[in-house]
């Protein structure tokens, strides 16, 4: 029994080992199919859904309603400066709340639930259930323009659950424009499944392809493919694929966290 259940495992193993090396970023078609998912689908709602981004400059206000406000800066200022250098679109931080169009808040959990209802919306508070902070964003139709976005990181429940680095990089992450959780997309801060809080390669390609000017706000999944197709080649032929590891790893959270 111990002889099989050793073979079994080993097995497994293979399997796995054999299936993360064929899906990867290098995978021309598992990129494809990674971002129809993420881009392209919501995990709150049915359905294939419109390409959305951002066409202005993403200007985001931090507000803290917790202690610890330096660590929360630095971490905040790190992931956003690389997003900004991944994407190739302005994303930055303003002095005051009239300026931005991101408001983004360190709370407690106490207060969680009313400023996700105030922030948000009230609608977002009935899936707060198993989260443990959350996003909202607002985008102009039929355009797909992203015009307002809201954070909220309940800093006590996420340390709880040793996730607050996970809060702040998925968040913010996806309210650019990639709002779908999918087990299609491996390793990524878009699967749970995932054991690393940070942007992997598969995700540097992601944002580099939703943010490439080809790609527009407003485009379904049959405008989508092809274009996808076309840059994926495109990428693979330049090196973008094969330098989103390096990208990554530079990530100035790397140096912060620690990795």
């Amino acid at each position: 029994m111990m002889k099989t259940f050793l073979l079994l495992s080993l097995l497994m193993l293979s399997i796995n080992s054999s299936w993360s090396a064929e899906n990867t970023w290098l995978n021309k078609e598992f990129v494809h199919d990674a971002f129809m998912e993420v881009a392209l689908k919501n995990e709150y709602s049915a359905g294939d859904k419109p390409l959305i981004k951002w066409k202005s400059p993403v200007r985001i206000w931090v507000e803290h309603k917790v202690p610890d406000i330096a660590l929360h800066d630095d971490l905040t200022d790190a992931h956003i400066s690389h997003l900004s250098q991944v994407t190739g679109h302005p994303i930055y931080r303003v002095q005051n709340r009239e300026q931005a169009n991101v408001i983004w808040v360190y709370t407690r959990e106490s207060m969680w639930r009313d400023d996700v209802g105030s922030l948000i919306s009230k609608a977002a508070t009935k899936n707060l259930h198993g989260a443990i902070c959350k996003a909202g964003y607002r985008n102009k139709m039929p355009s797909g323009e992203i015009h307002y976005a809201a954070i909220v990181i309940p800093v006590d429940q996420a340390r709880e659950h040793g996730k607050l680095l996970a809060c702040i990089v998925e968040e913010i992450t996806q309210i650019l424009g990639l709002p779908n959780d999918s087990l299609k997309a491996y390793p990524s801060i878009f699967n749970d499944e995932t054991p690393e809080d940070l942007l992997s390669p598969l995700d540097i390609v992601l944002l580099k392809l939703l943010y490439h000017p080809e790609l527009k706000s407003g485009m379904y999944k049959g405008e989508v493919s092809p274009v996808l197709k076309r840059l994926i080649d495109k990428f693979e032929s330049d090196g973008t694929l094969q330098q989103a590891v390096q990208l990554s790893k530079q990530a100035p959270l790397y140096q912060l966290a620690g990795y």
